[in-house]
């Protein structure tokens, strides 16, 4: 499969990480925090994962031992441990090894944009009821049955800890959901095909074949009997390489293009049809995760963080 087509499966890796652990997911499906493309996220569905709660401490007080500090907000010692334990957890339960250095990067990198988006709701005028926080309490409570207190213990929370992670779960759950509604599900979208050549010479030679009459759809299906070509249906930004993203755009239907040169390959592409249309539902879900990462990397650029843990 090429870098072009494999597109097609991408799931998008902010999804992945925020998906990785069980006790965020589980918060995260009572809070509604799922992506609507898919099961999950993982969305990446995506969902962020829920972490335990920021503290501000008082000024005249001493601050606990300290993870982070996100635009004023602790995100303690206590907190990361508890999410890396689970982290460690996931990963030795499926069987992949433990790289500390990554996934103590990984699991802070994950409180911080939890917190980010905990507080974009906060500013965007969110505001929590006690009735509702007390309302998803007591559904996951409902779920667990009497193993409820047992639950919060065994993932390293006290019931204030846990009731303060799911304020910022469902706050957060919130702010992804306003970032993926801006997200159009129609847009203008061009039906390809290619020629795939692994080197040059070849594409050229493919290239003065079309440019002398030969039809492309035949080329096409000697290149590769299997697909003929077949890409399907593309939206802006879908394909991995930009190189090849602005090649199919520019054209129109029943053009095709110079050779274009991406990791897997040289490429001649060919515009069947050019239309606005639905996106696919993993499409959908790409421009969703793309509008989340490209979010929290704004707000990245924009906070004040102190990274205490090295």
């Amino acid at each position: 499969m090429s870098d072009i087509e494999s597109s097609r499966a991408r799931d998008g890796s902010a999804a992945r990480n925020l998906a990785r652990r069980g006790f965020g997911a589980a918060l995260l499906i009572l809070s509604g925090a799922f992506f609507s493309a898919c099961a999950i996220l993982p969305g990446a569905a995506t969902p962020t994962a829920v972490v335990p709660t920021v503290t501000l401490a008082p000024p005249t007080q001493t601050p606990p031992p300290l993870a982070a500090i996100v635009n004023g907000e602790y995100i303690t010692l206590a907190e990361f441990e508890v999410e890396f334990a689970q982290h460690v957890a996931a990963l030795e339960a499926a069987g992949t090894p433990v790289v500390e250095a990554e996934a103590t990067e990984l699991v802070l990198e994950d409180l911080v944009n939890q917190v980010l988006l905990s507080q974009g709701a906060r500013e965007s005028g969110y505001v929590l009821s006690s009735e509702e926080l007390e309302n998803r309490q007591a559904e996951l409570s409902s779920q667990l049955g009497g193993a409820y207190l047992e639950w919060i213990a065994n993932h390293g929370y006290t019931t204030g800890t846990f009731q303060a992670a799911l304020k910022r779960s469902v706050e957060a759950a919130w702010m992804r959901d306003k970032i993926i509604a801006g997200v159009a599900s129609t847009v203008e979208q061009v039906h390809v095909r290619q020629i795939l050549a692994y080197n040059e010479i070849d594409a050229r030679q493919v290239l003065e074949r079309l440019q002398s009459g030969e039809d492309f759809d035949e080329l096409a299906a000697q290149s590769d009997p299997v697909t003929r070509g077949e890409l399907g249906w593309v939206s802006p930004g879908y394909l991995l390489d930009e190189a090849a993203n602005q090649a199919v755009f520019a054209l129109q239907a029943g053009e095709y293009s110079d050779v274009v040169t991406t990791i897997a390959g040289f490429h001649i592409f060919k515009v069947v049809e050019r239309t606005t249309r639905p996106l696919a539902p993993d499409a959908l879900l790409g421009a969703q995760e793309k509008a989340l990462s490209a979010w929290l990397s704004e707000q990245m650029e924009l906070a004040d963080i102190v990274r205490i843990l090295k």
